[in-house]
């Protein structure tokens, strides 16, 4: 997420009670999960395992839970409890803003576009010309939809993450990650009934050009899909994934989060994606292999029970 003007770190400091370290001049121009840091941004870290991934990272402005070495150049903000002070700037700088009618006036709608029955646009979304937006169909604040999109009945676009930290020693034991992000859906996109599209984190998810989607399809946060997949029904992808370009996924296809499915890969019904697969093959199983493998392994399963019997025949 970008701030709207950018902030002093100094401010920053103030605002989540941290001590500053390093370069007190730096400007803040947005904050950002560590794997989508650009210059200029906000990130945070609490597990020393993963200082260094941070403190190397293109983050100029880190909150972290102990005093270390500051990289030059950059700040350091130590506090405590760095993933409740990221909270705070989120719920500070992209608050929640409760809708006072079903289409906000700070929607941008474009022309040719057809808007039907008890739809809901959030605050500062922006639609594109000649799409069909069908009933029920909900828009959170800040989606972007291009030209020529199609969204069927009941599908949700921007709901937020489901990102949660573990907290053992409270009662309510899950601490939610506010979500700043959004959705973006590129031109010519056909979106089925009853899907459900999560926004970042602090980035984007991303259903790019020309991509269709089956009825009952959900889509995790930070998602990343290429031009002109086709999935089926029932498609489930994790947080983070990147589809490449021409990916088919037939129904009931179960997608892990934080991998790769490479460009023109296909992936048969049912079956199960726990890490990343090269793309211009095809797949079947779980956990998915390639298909031809997968099904010479079911072959010789199958001759399981007829191998025993001439076994204990002997």
């Amino acid at each position: 997420m970008n701030f709207e003007v950018p902030v002093a770190v100094t401010e920053i400091a103030a605002i989540i009670g941290a001590a500053l370290e390093g370069n007190s001049s730096l400007m803040a121009t947005g904050i950002n999960e560590i794997h989508k840091v650009r210059a200029g941004d906000i990130s945070f870290v609490d597990f020393e395992k993963y200082y260094d991934k941070a403190l190397n990272s293109a983050a100029t402005i880190i909150i972290i839970n102990k005093k270390v070495a500051c990289p030059e150049g950059k700040a350091l903000l130590v506090t405590d409890d760095p993933f409740s002070a990221y909270v705070s700037l989120v719920k500070r700088y992209r608050p929640f803003e409760p809708a006072a009618k079903p289409i906000s006036d700070s929607a941008v709608i474009g022309e040719g576009t057809v808007v039907q029955p008890n739809v809901f646009i959030g605050n500062h979304v922006r639609i594109g010309n000649n799409c069909i937006i069908h009933p029920n169909v909900t828009i959170y604040d800040h989606c972007v939809i291009g030209n020529n999109v199609i969204i069927h009945a009941g599908t949700v676009i921007g709901a937020d993450a489901f990102y949660f930290k573990k907290r053992k020693e409270r009662a309510v034991m899950y601490d939610k990650l506010e979500s700043c992000g959004r959705v973006l859906i590129e031109d010519d996109v056909e979106i089925g009934a009853g899907c459900t599209i999560d926004k970042g984190v602090s980035g984007d998810t991303i259903i790019g050009q020309g991509t269709k989607l089956d009825n009952m399809i959900h889509i995790g946060h930070g998602t990343v899909i290429g031009r002109n997949c086709l999935f089926a029904a029932q498609v489930g992808i994790g947080g983070k994934a990147l589809i490449e370009d021409n990916v088919i996924l037939w129904g009931q296809v179960g997608v892990s989060k934080d991998l790769v499915i490479g460009k023109d890969a296909i992936v048969y019904a049912q079956s199960g994606v726990p890490a990343s697969l090269e793309g211009g093959k095809t797949y079947f199983g779980s956990p998915a292999e390639e298909s031809r493998a997968k099904m010479k392994e079911i072959n010789w399963i199958k001759r399981i029970p007829e191998m025993w019997e001439k076994l204990t025949n002997k």
